[in-house]
């Protein structure tokens, strides 16, 4: 099993909502955790000793600690919208599939992948999530034009987290 194929298995547990997946394929051993009150997951792979070198289990994400303080203010701007009134129902929420930290652009040299006013198609990427030191691009799921962007550059965001408002009109 390569890396691609685990982060999709992780993608895809994440979008099912189960709480624990096992999987076993010939001398490798996975298993996926989410669900819990911190909203961490653990993945947890065992080799055995005559194959190559793996950590037994990769630690859980750092920036855990500080998320609540990014939660306080993503959900200020939320609170505010709600309050202007109904406008935000006619939009789409674009949510994050994973627990990582939340980046606009693919280094800091080059331009953001979406701005506020941008009209993206299905297939776009509009951001990036690093996770365990592996970098997810995210796609858009939907076509239309951004109205609002809901995450800082570089902070923490959680699994199934706004990230952006779309327009699909």
């Amino acid at each position: 099993m390569d890396l691609k194929e685990i982060q999709n298995l992780i993608k895809f547990v994440a979008k099912s909502g189960a709480s624990e997946v096992k999987l076993e394929t010939g001398d490798v051993k996975i298993t996926i955790k989410t669900g819990s009150d911190d909203k961490e997951t653990t993945i947890v792979q065992q080799v055995p000793m005559g194959g190559h070198q793996m950590p037994q289990q990769m630690p859980a994400q750092q920036p855990q600690q500080q998320q609540t303080p990014t939660q306080q203010e993503s959900a200020a701007p939320q609170k505010e919208s709600k309050d202007s009134g109904d406008d935000d129902s006619k939009y789409i929420t674009v949510k994050s599939p994973i627990i990582g930290t939340f980046y606009r652009k693919p280094s800091p040299d080059k331009p953001t992948f979406a701005e506020v006013g941008d009209t993206i198609k299905e297939g776009d990427v509009l951001c990036i999530i690093e996770a365990m030191k592996l970098f997810n691009e995210i796609e858009s799921e939907v076509s239309g034009t951004i109205v609002k962007v809901l995450v800082d550059d570089s902070s923490p965001v959680e699994f199934d987290q706004p990230l952006f408002l779309v327009d699909p009109s």
